[in-house]
């Protein structure tokens, strides 16, 4: 998995807020705009992963879904093979449909009931008029071709997922969001599924968008890391980097919740204090203040944004942080 020179996606200073109701019968005073992205900026390479992390709430998952345009952005752009998808409409927004697909969170509600495992297939097949065997896409998923008689409700979670993923196969994109894939299965499942999604990348040479909320998920598929918090990126590196030494103290308490496999391995926990707040009301200053941990803390914390920059000297290493240069211990 090398990232080529020029990307394959750029997204850049993408934002979407949700304008909110006024209250009962849409009387009241106007309320602000929930902020779920403020403006996000990433590139993927062709044939690399990028793996989007956070919290519940912090705008991973509208990201993708805006990038696709299941969702229409408030503004910002995305460029996927130098078009602006934002600026494409009937006929070649249909075409960006094929090479720009998704693998949803829970297999279940993603899947029609009504459907067979071959209709599910075929349909894509039959509306981008494209060859393909539903037996194949099967099999190149690890399931036997008798599957296709089945409906949803008759698989397991793990041969649910892998019938979402063999759907976004079908129509031979270059481009996968996988919005938190693995989440809902279970554990030896998840293992399964990523080697999956690993094997395929390889052998198509696909890029992804990996959403999860756990960086121990990302970890052995990921090349670059994006951690997200309030609807921005606090920290934005090459997978090792990350791992090796944060240097936001969010990621650095989303490292240290990651179950250690060594039961000799101490480890300090740091526990953030309070919920990630309102993004229809963000904290002035850095949106991370009020939870965060960092001894040096202060009045520009809360009253100065601090910008994602690259880290001295850490290549490509970058962090929205005042202190990103002197990292905490533990």
């Amino acid at each position: 998995m090398t990232s080529a020179a020029q990307p394959l996606v750029e997204v850049r200073d993408l934002v979407k807020h949700y304008a909110a109701e006024r209250g009962w019968f849409g009387l009241g005073r106007p309320r602000p705009p929930v902020r779920a992205v403020d403006g996000v900026s990433f590139a993927i390479g062709g044939g690399s992963t990028l793996g989007l992390v956070g919290e519940s709430g912090s705008g991973k998952t509208t990201v993708g879904r805006t990038m696709l345009r299941l969702q229409e952005p408030t503004s910002g752009k995305v460029f996927f093979e130098g078009s602006d998808v934002f600026a494409l409409d009937g006929g070649r927004l249909r075409g960006l449909r094929r090479r720009m697909q998704i693998v949803f969170q829970d297999p279940y509600s993603s899947l029609n009931p009504r459907m067979t495992v071959g209709e599910t297939l075929r349909e894509p097949l039959q509306i981008h008029h494209l060859s393909g065997e539903v037996s194949s896409l099967l099999e190149e998923v690890g399931l036997d071709p008798a599957f296709a008689k089945c409906y949803p409700h008759e698989l397991s979670g793990g041969q649910r997922q892998r019938v979402g993923i063999a759907r976004a196969l079908s129509v031979e994109p270059r481009f996968v969001v996988c919005d938190e894939p693995v989440s809902a299965l279970d554990v030896s499942v998840q293992a399964q599924v990523l080697n999956l999604l690993a094997d395929l990348q390889s052998r198509r040479r696909l890029t992804y968008l990996f959403i999860a909320h756990d960086l121990a998920v990302v970890r052995h598929i990921a090349d670059t890391v994006a951690v997200m918090y309030l609807g921005k990126i606090v920290e934005r590196a090459p997978a090792a980097d990350i791992y090796a030494l944060p240097r936001h103290p969010y990621t650095r308490a989303l490292l240290s919740a990651v179950p250690e496999p060594d039961p000799r391995a101490t480890k300090r926990r740091i526990v953030l204090s309070g919920d990630i707040p309102s993004p229809s009301h963000p904290p002035s200053g850095c949106p991370f203040h009020p939870r965060c941990p960092h001894p040096k803390k202060n009045e520009r914390c809360r009253t100065e944004v601090p910008p994602l920059r690259e880290v001295p000297l850490q290549s490509g290493h970058l962090a929205a942080c005042h202190f990103a240069e002197e990292p905490m211990k533990g």
